[in-house]
């Protein structure tokens, strides 16, 4: 088993982070479901929340609001993958960082794991690396 892939079956490594490229996370994962998610032409709350939606496939309970979305990542654990989030409007990427970081710390503490990825080639985000790029 690869270093990648017994960092994110582990539960207490969960959270938010970035990668220069997702081929590395795609190939550790091979075979494993990972749901990617982009974000192009996402500009607002209900854009977001739209494609998180439809991309997850969220139960028809799914309120499309920020609370709601929380209580559907933290019954889902795994990896997303977050594709072409540059166009988000700031106080929108904002909560979503949080709402993400909070389901992961969540899942972590219920033995779950649950990985927020950002494709982000530019190293743009303030996120950790998930792991050492050469």
């Amino acid at each position: 088993m690869s270093k990648l892939l017994q960092r994110l079956r582990d539960a207490s490594r969960s959270g938010v982070y970035r990668v220069r490229r997702d081929q590395e996370v795609l190939d550790a994962l091979q075979g494993s479901v990972v749901a990617k998610i982009s974000l192009k032409g996402a500009a607002t709350k209900a854009e977001v929340l739209d494609r998180i939606e439809k991309q997850l496939m969220l139960p028809e309970w799914f309120g499309r609001n920020w609370d709601a979305l929380a209580d559907c990542l933290k019954e889902s654990g795994g990896v997303l993958l977050f594709y072409d989030y540059q166009g988000v409007a700031a106080d929108d990427f904002g909560v979503l960082l949080d709402v993400l970081r909070s389901s992961a710390e969540f899942s972590a503490g219920e033995g779950d794991p649950l990985f927020a990825i950002f494709v982000d080639p530019g190293a743009r985000l303030p996120l950790p690396n998930l792991f050492r790029e050469t």
